[in-house]
C-alpha cells in the first residue's frame, strides 16, 4: 500500500523534532531484519531515510547511487550485505548510535 504524503510528512516532522523518536526508529527497522521480517524492517529504514537524511545525500556518503538504494529498501527490495551495512554504519554515524549485539537470556 502506498503511503499517503500526509503521513510521509508526519514521519518526517516527528523524526526532525524528537531525536529519542528517529533512534526508536533506526532500532526497530535493524531489529526487525535481525529477527527475520526484514520487509518490514527495510520499509521502516525507507521512512527513516526519507524523515532524515534522504537518498541523494545517503548516496554521496555511501558511493551507491540514490536510484540503487531507492529500489534497495523498497517492497521488492534487496539488498547486499556489504550495501546495507555500509547503509547501517552511515546511518549510526549519523545519528550518534551504534548497535551491538548481546545474548538473550
Amino acid at each position: 500500500m502506498a503511503l499517503t504524503r500526509d503521513f510521509r510528512e508526519t514521519i518526517r516532522e516527528r523524526a526532525q523534532r524528537e531525536p529519542a523518536f528517529r533512534r526508536a526508529l533506526l532500532r526497530e527497522a535493524v531489529e526487525l531484519m535481525l529477527s527475520g521480517d526484514e520487509t518490514t524492517g527495510r520499509a521502516i529504514l525507507r521512512n527513516y531515510i526519507n524523515a532524515t537524511v534522504g537518498f541523494p545525500e545517503l548516496s554521496e556518503a555511501t558511493a551507491i547511487p540514490a536510484t540503487s538504494l531507492m529500489r534497495m529498501f523498497g517492497p521488492k527490495g534487496n539488498p547486499s550485505a556489504r550495501n546495507l551495512f555500509r547503509v547501517l554504519a552511515h546511518l549510526q554515524s549519523q545519528e550518534g548510535v551504534s548497535f551491538a549485539l548481546k545474548p538473550q537470556r
